[in-house]
């Protein structure tokens, strides 16, 4: 096992860097002066002049890549008009537009976006794998027509309709949920809850279409294996073939699938935090998007790669407690 998180770790390392490379090339390399749209369109040359030495703009472009790298690693100092403003270690830089550092904004926000991603994949998991089980086991008759039904139009509804449907029917008309807010867990859990309730039941009900039907699917390939018709012909129970043997296969593509959703929901959250007023990070990526504020959004798209590449090496190693056929080396 510490070899394969060790090689994993490497890699992961390795990943980002690629990342990284590819992002600051895309984005700096690009036409475009970094400068003029950090001073505003209505700067002075001069004023851009003076933007573009206090930000380091005025060196190379593999150059400013390796200050990135020095700032990600070792921290990093920036001109400050008449002082020196120090960017601890991991520094992703500071932002144009607030004069902020880009880590401190997502620190700031990444509790917001993990409370949502983490609480509706739980939700998420849990309705869709169980509706996809069912679905499976009672194949051809009504209820697993029902289910399947169910599951072809909540993957075909929008995230903001179903959020725009519970917040008007259950905050505004039946006033059954206060409107959502968020507050932090450690503040009152309680409100933190409630909060993110509707949340929660937006996204999961969208996801737990698409894991119902992967669900099902793998189910049935892994009902109709060779060892399964084995097992069952040797006399061994319904109950025990599902949860001891068919349920574990079944689960591999399901846990893929959710390191990959819930590695890019921390960017991709966009449409649920907007609608429901969350300050987490995919909010700041549309308002950082729009300001063409570079720094902030190269340091989210890492931070998004960071979280997919961290949940696929999990999934990796739930695929060896899940199916005893792979071995982690």
């Amino acid at each position: 096992m510490t070899r394969f998180l060790l090689r994993k770790a490497v890699g992961m390392v390795g990943v980002l860097f690629a990342l990284s490379l590819i992002v600051y090339a895309v984005f700096y390399i690009a036409p475009g002066d970094p400068a003029q749209l950090a001073c505003g369109e209505k700067c002075s040359p001069a004023q851009v002049l003076q933007v573009r030495e206090r930000l380091g703009l005025d060196a190379p472009v593999h150059l400013q890549y390796a200050h990135f790298l020095q700032g990600v690693v070792a921290g990093r100092d920036f001109s400050a008009g008449t002082g020196v403003l120090h960017c601890p270690a991991p520094c992703l830089g500071v932002s144009y537009r607030s004069g902020e550092q880009v880590t401190d904004m997502i620190t700031a926000r990444l509790p917001v976006t993990a409370s949502l991603a983490l609480g509706a994949m739980v939700l998420w998991l849990v309705l869709g794998v169980g509706a996809g089980l069912l679905s499976a086991l009672r194949r051809g008759r009504l209820s697993e027509r029902l289910l399947t039904g169910l599951t072809l139009a909540g993957t075909s509804v929008p995230v903001f309709v179903i959020g725009l449907v519970l917040l008007i029917v259950l905050c505004a008309q039946l006033q059954w949920l206060p409107f959502p807010s968020y507050v932090p867990l450690t503040e009152d859990p309680q409100q933190w809850f409630w909060g993110l309730l509707l949340p929660w039941v937006s996204l999961a009900l969208i996801e737990s279409a698409k894991y119902a039907r992967l669900t099902r699917s793998s189910m049935l390939e892994t009902l109709a294996d060779d060892h399964i018709r084995t097992f069952r012909a040797y006399g061994v129970s319904e109950r025990r073939l599902v949860t001891r043997h068919a349920l574990r296969g079944a689960l591999t593509p399901v846990i893929a699938l959710t390191a990959i959703d819930l590695g890019t929901l921390f960017g991709s959250a966009v449409l649920t935090e907007s609608l429901f007023g969350l300050p987490g990070l995919g909010k700041l990526l549309v308002t950082s998007v729009g300001l063409i504020d570079l720094p902030t959004v190269v340091g989210l798209t890492l931070v998004t790669g960071f979280s997919v590449v961290l949940a696929n090496v999990i999934a990796d190693v739930l695929y060896a407690v899940t199916d005893r056929r792979v071995v982690l080396t």
